[in-house]
Order: C-alpha cells, then structure tokens, then sequence
C-alpha cells in the first residue's frame, strides 16, 4: 500500500495547492512505497504567509527564553522516543541502512536538547560610550523566517544542524526537502507539533527543487537562507540571497583527502580510510574521497584496502549484516557509474570494485571502488563523486602531501595518519579544510562547529556560535539627562 504524505502548513496537513504528487521509490526494492506533494509557489507563499504570521505572533514571539528552552528539549525527547520510526523512514527513501539511521536520530535528539540549553544564554552588552549623558546596550534579536533546503543523504539529522540554533534564537522557518527522501522531514514535523510548537513556526513544502527552490530562496519574506547540498545549486541559492541582501549559510560538497604518513598505525589507517570512503555508500559530503598515500607504503596499503572493500556487505538496509545499502536514488546511480567510466578514461586503474551490481529485489548497487595511478589533475580527484570511489594518489614528502591535499578548490574535510606529533599539529595548520580529523575519521558533534572552505561553504554549523548565525545585533542609545540640546542653537 503506497502512504500518501502532506505538507505542513501553519500546523496543518496541507495538499499541494494544484493536487499533484510525486512518487517516492524504495531505493532497495525499487518500488514505490509513498507519495509526497508536487508544490508549487502558491504552496510556499502560503508557507512562508504562515512562518511570518508566527514570527510576529506572541504565541511564539512573547514566550520566554526558559519556555522555548523546555520546547527545545520536549522535541529532542520526542525524537528519541521515534527514533526507530524516523529511521525507518529514512531507510526507505534513500537506502541507508537501519544501524546507520538508527545511530544518528538518536544523536539528532542531542542537537535539540544542545540548542534548547542556549536559548536562556542569548544576551546583549551594556557598552561604555564617550558620550555623556548616554546610555547604549545592545539587543540580540532573531532574524524572521528561515530558509532551509535540505539533502537527501540524511535529511533529518542535517535538518537538526541548522533547525535547532534557529529556533533556538526565536525564528520560524519554512523547510524544503529533497524530493528523492521527503517523508522522514515530514515525519519529523508532527513531532514539532506534538512537543507544544506554536502552528506556523516550522512549515515544510515538498517538490522539485526546480519548480519550487527559487520561489523559496527569492522570496522578499525570507530572512536567511540555509542550505545543504551541491556546488550548481549552493551556487544559485548564494546569488539569490545576495540580490535580496540577506545573509546564507552553504554546506556544500567536498573531495576530502585521507592523508596516510609511512609511520601511521596502518590497522587503524586502513579501517578509517576504509569507513571514510565507504560507509554510507560514500553517500556523505566528508567523504574521504581521496586516499594520499606514502611511496614507501602504498603498494601494501591499497592491497590491505582493497582486501576490505572486497569483504564489504551490500544488501538489504534493514539487515544487521550489511554493511552498505544501495545508492539512494537512479540518477545518483548513473552519475557514480559515469565517473568510473571517466576514471578509466583517464587512465586510472580500477583496483577493485568498479561495477554495478542490481540487488536481490532490484536495488541498484555500486561495488566500493579503489582508483590507483590518479594524478592530481584528472577529473576523478577533482570533482565529487558521492559514491563509494576512492582516488589514490602517492607523494613522498610532507610538502608534496600538502599541496596535493590543497589541490582542489574543495576544502571540508581532512583525515591525516601519523604517529609523528609534530607532523600531525603541522600538517593540520597547513591543510586548508573546515575539519581536520588526526588518527580518526568522520567525527563531529552539536558542540563543535563544521563547515568548508572555498567551494565546499560558507559559514559553520554546530557549536556555540552557531547560534550567532541566527540573531542579529541592534543597538540602544537612551539620554539619560532628560534634556536634548538645541539642534541649531542659533535659532
């Protein structure tokens, strides 16, 4: 039975305005399991309408920091109690397996609960003026209605990353998920309603990005816009914030280097490489897409690498066992088989891996991809892939290994392997990337910031300062004399 799913709209389930749906696949039984709306920009004008109406409403915009802080926290405990049912949902739009999801809607509840702990801790500066008789202080105040445009990879947790800091400092929001993995952020959002939201403070419209994307980012009721996603499209959301003057938040892609020093724990290496590359399908933006690997030990790093994605288990995402669901949706499939076929082309050698692979009820696989002899200028070690294909590249100095890991106009993730301590705090201030990860891979947390340089974003996501993103400064100057001076005093 195929469930049929609606926008929410000022705290109500809303059919799209013009009645059409769009079919949402099971990535790995490649069979439609739900319907979610086809809006258009009727349908965010009533959203964005909806968010704006709340922002001003006393219902949300009178409450007391300690009142939104017990909200914040109310919806943390409501997703850890549907864990499981957010999980699943994710599962069945974008293939992830259920370990994976499971693993992070319960670390999405501590975003919530992280974010709901600042609210109270917002305050302005009573600041020391040369002028006499003046009092200023300053006011940190929420921005208005929010833009959020999520990915499919993992919508929910990535939704957390920017949602929780934003009402956290007292904004609404209108939310538009990818249309390939809907239903979890629509899921997500009667729990917002369940915990003792105002209607109208988080809104979601489902849809193509292409109808509905620039009636959303170009709306003259949008404050800020915060997205995740790819560069083409990061890049048209930038310059439509930009004409409107208002501020965005880009997390885009990556082509994240896994540097490998001759004197790392090469069982430690490899099983980070490994899971950077592979885990989650490659399905991630810190992929660790590209493996820098010391002359001296590469030939026997990449057979011990190869050896493990050989062993890795590709099946049903809702099995124990597997290792590695399918690719979340065809065109990502096609886009992935492309690259390999452009590696080859190249003159890249495939180690292992490097064929498609149709699952045991139709599910469209990816075998994990090792690429040997890449050069730094080949499209295969400069472009994302977003898929399980690791580009290796050898170097036989630190030097070399900076400047290849700085040869990309990416910069949002780094794994560096040495035992050598110096090495390790040198090669970290060298690297230009958002996130550098020592002896260790893919880790982040609510209380750290993440973010990219150049192509890979703009702005952080996480930590305290976060919060910042959301508020905006106004400044107070009172006379306290209870006299103004004439402003001509000749007249």
């Amino acid at each position: 039975m195929t469930a049929r799913y609606e926008n929410l709209i000022d705290g109500h389930d809303c059919p799209p305005a013009q009645g059409a749906y769009l079919d949402s696949e099971n990535p790995w039984t490649t069979q439609v399991w739900a319907q979610i709306p086809r809006s258009t920009p009727e349908d965010i004008d009533r959203a964005v309408a909806a968010a704006s109406a709340a922002f001003r409403n006393a219902a949300w915009a009178g409450i007391s920091a300690t009142k939104r802080a017990a909200l914040m926290r109310r919806l943390g405990d409501l997703v850890e109690a549907n864990a499981k049912e957010l999980a699943l949902a994710e599962v069945r739009d974008n293939g992830k397996t259920y370990t994976e999801m499971l693993r992070q809607m319960l670390n999405t509840a501590e975003w919530y609960r992280y974010y709901g702990g600042l609210c109270d801790k917002i305050e302005g500066r009573v600041i020391p003026v040369e002028a006499p008789g003046h009092f200023n202080y300053t006011l940190r105040e929420p921005l208005g209605v929010i833009a959020m445009i999520i990915p499919w990879n993992s919508p929910v947790r990535l939704l957390a990353w920017k949602l929780a800091p934003a009402l956290a400092a007292g904004n609404t929001c209108v939310i538009k998920p990818s249309e390939h993995a809907s239903t979890s952020t629509l899921t997500f959002a009667r729990l917002v309603r369940e915990a003792g939201f105002p209607d109208g403070v988080v809104n979601v419209v489902c849809g193509l990005g292409a109808e509905i994307g620039p009636a959303l980012t170009d709306h003259p009721d949008i404050a800020k816009v915060a997205f995740t996603g790819g560069v083409g499209s990061g890049t048209a959301v930038y310059v439509a914030a930009a004409k409107r003057m208002r501020p965005a938040t880009l997390e885009l892609g990556g082509k994240s280097p896994n540097i490998v020093f001759a004197d790392a724990d090469l069982d430690a290496a490899v099983q980070g490489v490994a899971g950077g590359i592979f885990a989650s399908g490659g399905q991630s933006c810190v992929a660790g897409s590209r493996l820098l690997v010391a002359d001296a030990i590469h030939d026997a790093f990449v057979a011990r690498l190869a050896d493990v994605a050989r062993r890795i288990r590709m099946g049903d995402p809702m099995d124990a066992a597997t290792h590695v669901g399918p690719v979340a949706n065809r065109p990502q499939f096609e886009h992935i088989m492309k690259m390999i076929s452009m590696a080859r082309d190249e003159g890249a050698t495939i180690a292992c891996g490097g064929e498609s692979v149709t699952g045991a009820q139709g599910g469209l696989f990816v075998q994990p991809t090792i690429c040997t002899g890449v050069t730094a200028d080949m499209r295969i070690a400069q472009e994302e892939v977003f898929g399980p294909v690791l580009s290796v590249l050898r170097f036989s100095t630190e030097e070399e290994a900076v400047a290849l890991a700085n040869s990309t106009r990416f910069g949002l993730g780094a794994g560096i392997w040495t035992t050598d301590v110096g090495r390790a705090h040198r090669m970290a201030a060298r690297v230009r990337s958002g996130s550098v990860w020592v002896n260790t891979y893919r880790m982040t947390s609510q209380t750290s910031p993440f973010g990219g340089f150049d192509l890979s974003g703009v702005g952080r996501e996480g930590g305290q300062a976060m919060i910042d993103a959301y508020l905006q400064t106004k400044s107070v100057w009172v006379n306290t004399t209870g006299v103004m001076a004439p402003a001509f005093p000749s007249l």
